[in-house]
């Protein structure tokens, strides 16, 4: 492959992330049109990377070709959702159990590092926790990860990080309320607890509450609140 190549590859690859995350942070909602141009324009980049960015996207279901009419963003697949929270709660449960039972691999001590990390941000009084809702979103999604990472298993890190990019998207709505930005501290905070107390059927269990207590959030979610969160 020739340097050239390389560039344009490498170049591909930061547009197409660039685009994850502009439907991420919600600058397009489900419905909105826009031509590789746009793109091309905005990111003052070739049409070449931005279209092969979109055919990535376009295959992960996230936005539709138009005949001579440019891209749309498609509305919201809560099917294929509901399929990935289904794999999420999988791997979540058995992670905490794990770390309920002590079955964990590698240094025990990493585990113990990780769990007093996520107490320190979560196990606060109200008055210090974060009321930033991108913040709080981030921190979510490491409290989560870091669950999984904590038991030590490679594999089911990276299955876990590969669920967390492809729902990202629909995630970060639950972050549009303060309720729910209330409702996850108390929660991570339960959990949290649960766990350190090594008590295993409680963990789990809290856990896959929390889970689907987002997910039915998420899917009361307008397409006005849609439009109101981009604004924010």
């Amino acid at each position: 492959m020739s340097t050239q190549q390389i560039n344009r590859v490498s170049l591909a690859d930061e547009v197409y992330l660039r685009l994850k995350q502009d439907l991420a942070d919600f600058y397009w909602v489900p419905g909105d049109r826009f031509t590789e141009n746009d793109v091309s324009e905005r990111l003052q980049v070739s049409r070449t990377p931005v279209r092969q960015a979109l055919l990535r996207l376009q295959q992960e279901g996230q936005v539709e070709v138009l005949f001579r009419n440019g891209w749309r963003v498609l509305p919201f697949d809560f099917e294929r959702f509901d399929q990935l929270y289904d794999l999420r709660v999988l791997i979540e449960t058995e992670a905490v159990q794990r770390l309920c039972e002590g079955k964990t691999r590698g240094d025990p001590q990493r585990c113990t590092d990780i769990l007093e990390e996520l107490g320190r941000r979560w196990l606060v009084p109200k008055i210090r926790r974060n009321i930033d809702p991108h913040e709080v979103c981030v921190w979510d999604e490491q409290f989560h990860l870091s669950l999984v990472k904590a038991t030590g298993n490679a594999e089911m890190l990276r299955a876990h990080q590969d669920i967390t990019d492809r729902i990202r998207v629909i995630r970060r709505l639950d972050f549009t309320q303060r309720p729910r930005i209330d409702a996850t501290f108390d929660e991570h905070g339960k959990i949290l607890e649960a766990i350190q107390k090594q008590r295993s059927d409680q963990s789990r269990m809290l856990l896959k509450m929390h889970i689907e207590s987002s997910q039915l959030e998420v899917r009361k979610i307008t397409l006005h609140q849609l439009h109101q969160a981009r604004k924010s």
